[in-house]
Order: structure tokens, then C-alpha cells, then sequence
């Protein structure tokens, strides 16, 4: 591709101003609800305009007044991406300090991939290549976790990189009763792979299906880790996540936890929360902080969690090493974590500690739809008096964005009452 005829869209973006007085820039990676929540965090905290950098244009990354965009291309290539990145750079006709993020985990494997050249042009607050290949991977973060005593959920580990020989090491039988939880230890791995029936989360019902979809892992060419869990029960709201950053001096300046009141429920997007409310949820926050520490972990954060109701342990299922796509609600409950990296990578100043625990209610969806869902009395009561104190922190709807936005958001909320009436018309006890 033609490097040298980067369109930056009009109008452009602008800069922000440090607590030290240092102008600076943000450029963001990839398209979507990851790059827009990072990019209103930023204009929110610094009045600014980030650049965003995707290959396929979205709209709402393309109609936010909250980010001038760049789009390369479908067929745009991880170097072409370096390339022009590196352009960019060289074509501002003002040299600022500019932070570089990412928000999904290919493009996080891709700054890895590149950081050399980055680091010439960009500030990076991304753990070095060993530490993401473990963290990154779910079959090591569960290592780390029974390092320190964290729970996590009884997990049988299959590497399909032996697919076909004699050692090949898929158990015949799981030691669980069904329904199984599949899902692939590296979604990076995961996402070079094409097959019928493919989804982000497997619910297998039966023997049958267990041994189908190994044979179609292997015969597609995956050549990652595959993880098979027993079903914990427990409908979306008894999942949690914590997002949090840990300083280069080794100290967690930022932590917020929230618990997920409904999570998409198509097979493409299942498991991704939609609908969460904040609050204090100081125990497992202290167990995210220890795994930090342990790990010695530099930036942004995020780890999910689910709670067994039949005995309130809550289990660690994965640490992400980047914001997570639904990191508004962070914003949402007043922990600004652009204000963290910028002291960090920018100001090289120490920020106070900050526990983001007051409970709002962050949703992309309508809220009564969310109400039908959450049945639990003492839960509705929290997320009503969420909504009585602080409205419905969407997205979509913060303030200063224009009416595309605005209709957006009423868009979108209709087409998830269709597709939840199709796909998840009631709450189940395991949220399948």
C-alpha cells in the first residue's frame, strides 16, 4: 500500500496538556467500541481529539467528536500498519511525546512484534514479550494464579500443536458432567483460524460435541491451546471484572471493579459484557493487586472473574493485558485512568492511589431491558439507586457527541431487544 497517502479525517486531532504542562498526543489502534471508550476517556480527562488507526472504517469511530481516524484498508498488512505508523510520526510538523494504545489482543501481539521500531516514535506502557506470551495465554495465567492461592476454574489444557500424532494429549473422556465450557487459551492463536460453527465461547452439551469440535480445531490448523472447564453455574451476574494500572515504579495507582448485570448473548460476542454496575469489591480487587505485584506487571490491565453460587469462591478466568472493551465503566465511576498513563510515561510523576468505587451503572443497552434480566431483589435495588444518583453512564450517549451518535445509540439498543429475544429470551441459572 502507498505509505506516503495517509488521510488523516477533518478535522484533525488535537492535543492535550499534561498536569506538568507537557502537550502530548494519543493514537489508538483498531476500530470499534475498544477504540471509541478509550478515545472519549481521553477527551473527557484532556478536552482532546485522539487519532484512531484502524484498517476497516466503523462508523462510530469515524463520527466521534472525540477522534480524527485513519483507515488503511482491509488488506492492510502488520507491516503496512507498522509503516504507517512510523509515517504518521514522521509527518507531524510538531514533535509531542505520543502515547501508543491498544485495546484488543492482536494489536497488542502486534506493538510486541514491532516495539523496536515503535519505541522510536511512540511511548509504550505494555509488559515486556515474556511476561504478555504468559499473561496473554490463560493456560499460564491460571499457573500464576495457584502460585498465589487465587482460585480458578478446574481446567484440562490441550495442545493442539500435536494434533495427529501419537502423543496428542485430548483426554478421551472430560472429568466433568456436561454442559463443558470451550474456549482457546490465546484468542491471538484463535483469531488466524477459520471453521463451521467457530464462536469466541463453546457450551458443549455432550460427549459428541467435545470430540467434534477437537476435530475440527485440529483439521482447520489450529495450532494453540485449547481449554476445556467444568460449567460453573451462575447467569451473567455472577461475573465480575477489574481493570486496573501498575506504574513503572511497581505501584497499582488505578483500580476499578465492576459486576456484569448482562452480557451478549450472540454467538459471536457471547460472554462480552454489556450491562455492569461499579462498587467496592475490595476482596478480589486485593487478589488482582497481589497478581500484579507478583508478575511484576507494567500498564493497563483488565482480568475476569466469576463467582460460584454455591459457595461465593470467586475464580479468576483470565488477566488481559490491555483496558478491555468495555472500560467505560472505569470513566463511568470517576477513575481517569488517561490521567495515570500520562503521569507515567509522560510527567514521570507519582499519582496518588485511586479505588474507582462509587456504583454507576455503565450500559450499552436499554435499561429496561437490563431490569428484565436482573431478578435478584437486593441487586435491582443497587442498580435502581445507581440509576436515581447518576443516570446510565452509555457510550454512545456521552454529552458533547452530535445526533449520529445520538440515533446510534437509540439503533443499536433496538436491535439488542431483537437480538436478545432471539438468542436469550430469559435468565438461566448458568447463563447459556
Amino acid at each position: 500500500m502507498a505509505i506516503s497517502n495517509l488521510t488523516v479525517s477533518q478535522p484533525g486531532p488535537t492535543t492535550g496538556i499534561s498536569k506538568g504542562g507537557t502537550e502530548f498526543d494519543v493514537v489508538i489502534l483498531g476500530a470499534g467500541l475498544n477504540s471509541l471508550n478509550v478515545s472519549i476517556a481521553f477527551h473527557k480527562a484532556y478536552g482532546m481529539r485522539s487519532l484512531t488507526v484502524m484498517r476497516t472504517p466503523v462508523a462510530m469511530n469515524e463520527r466521534t467528536v472525540t477522534s480524527a481516524h485513519v483507515a488503511l484498508g482491509a488488506e492492510a498488512s502488520d507491516c503496512d500498519l507498522k509503516d504507517a505508523l512510523v509515517q504518521l510520526a514522521k509527518d507531524k510538523p510538531v514533535k509531542r511525546p505520543t502515547l501508543l494504545l491498544a485495546n484488543a489482543d492482536s494489536f497488542i501481539s502486534f506493538i510486541d512484534t514491532y516495539r523496536a521500531e515503535l519505541e522510536e516514535h511512540y511511548l509504550l506502557a505494555q509488559v515486556d514479550s515474556a511476561s504478555l506470551a504468559t499473561l496473554a495465554d490463560k493456560a499460564h495465567f491460571q499457573e500464576a494464579c495457584n502460585e498465589l492461592d487465587i482460585p480458578t476454574i478446574p481446567t484440562e489444557v490441550v495442545d493442539f500443536s500435536r494434533y495427529g500424532e501419537a502423543d496428542f494429549d485430548a483426554p478421551e473422556q472430560l472429568p466433568w458432567a456436561y454442559p463443558i465450557i470451550g474456549k482457546p487459551a490465546n484468542t491471538a492463536d484463535y483469531s488466524r483460524v477459520k471453521f463451521p460453527g467457530k464462536r469466541k465461547v463453546f457450551v458443549l452439551k455432550s460427549q459428541a460435541e467435545y470430540k467434534e469440535l477437537v476435530a475440527k480445531l485440529g483439521d482447520a490448523g489450529f495450532t494453540g491451546r485449547f481449554l476445556f472447564q467444568e460449567l460453573i453455574e451462575g447467569d451473567d451476574t455472577s461475573e465480575y471484572s477489574i481493570t486496573g494500572y501498575r506504574s513503572r515504579s511497581g505501584d497499582v495507582t488505578l483500580t476499578c471493579a465492576a459486576q456484569v448485570l448482562l452480557g451478549e448473548h450472540t454467538p459471536d460476542a457471547l460472554g462480552r459484557p454489556a450491562a455492569m454496575l461499579t462498587g467496592p469489591h475490595r476482596g478480589i480487587v486485593a487478589q488482582f493487586e497481589k497478581l500484579l505485584d507478583h508478575v511484576d506487571y507494567v500498564g493497563f490491565a483488565n482480568v475476569d472473574l466469576k463467582v460460584d453460587p454455591r459457595n461465593g469462591t470467586a475464580y479468576f478466568l483470565e488477566l488481559n493485558p490491555r483496558l478491555g472493551r468495555n472500560n467505560h465503566y472505569v470513566t463511568a465511576a470517576g477513575g481517569s485512568y488517561p490521567e495515570h498513563i500520562v503521569a507515567d510515561l509522560i510527567d514521570n510523576a507519582p499519582l496518588e492511589r485511586v479505588r474507582a468505587e462509587e456504583q454507576h451503572l455503565y450500559s450499552i443497552l436499554p435499561t429496561r431491558l437490563v431490569k428484565h434480566y436482573v431478578t435478584e431483589p437486593e441487586l435491582r435495588a443497587q442498580l435502581d439507586s445507581a440509576v436515581r444518583a447518576h443516570g446510565v453512564d452509555n457510550p454512545y450517549r456521552y454529552a458533547p457527541e452530535g445526533a449520529w451518535m445520538k440515533g446510534f445509540a437509540l439503533v443499536s439498543g433496538l436491535r439488542q431487544v431483537q437480538k436478545f429475544r432471539k438468542y436469550y429470551p430469559k435468565a438461566t441459572r448458568t447463563g447459556f
